[in-house]
């Protein structure tokens, strides 16, 4: 079977995608890509999801932050920001998805977007709410433990 000429196969583009979440948080690649058809489904119905075809390149996640690299149909880049916007949670765990950028080829996606060097994780104790509590500190995120999970904080917050 031959290929099909540069002119008739499809044009990709691939979308930089960062991902935050409470430091518990177990995410992995299979429910990310589930949530992300999920949304599309949802936001623009089976045809269109199945028009934009969405599908999770790379993908990575530990201690609360990662990464994903979303291939995407090059003419639907503005239906595939806004399912990415539209996901709140993967698998009961909240999520905050942030579009780094996108770009025409998985390295240049990487390169620009990707390769950055996670936030940095420290475990203290913080004063708050009048108890010392456990908390993990990422740059100008503190999460603190409560007695129901984490609360979000800053520095302004804690004592």
């Amino acid at each position: 079977m031959r290929h099909l000429p540069k002119h008739l196969r499809p044009r990709w583009r691939y979308v930089g995608v960062a991902i935050e979440s409470w430091p518990n948080a177990a995410i992995d690649r299979g429910a990310f890509q589930r949530e992300l058809w999920y949304a599309a489904q949802n936001l623009i119905g089976d045809v269109g999801s199945a028009a934009i075809d969405l599908s999770v390149y790379a993908f990575v996640f530990e201690d609360g932050v990662g990464n994903a690299v979303v291939r995407v149909r090059r003419d639907a880049v503005e239906r595939a920001r806004a399912v990415i916007a539209c996901v709140s949670s993967v698998d009961d765990q909240s999520v905050r998805l942030t579009v780094r950028g996108i770009s025409g080829t998985v390295r240049a996606c990487e390169e620009r977007y990707i390769r950055r060097p996670l936030e940095s994780t420290e475990e203290r104790t913080v004063a708050f709410e009048d108890a010392g509590r456990f908390a993990v500190v990422r740059d100008r995120c503190i999460d603190v433990r409560t007695d129901n999970g984490f609360a979000g904080a800053t520095d302004y917050d804690i004592e």
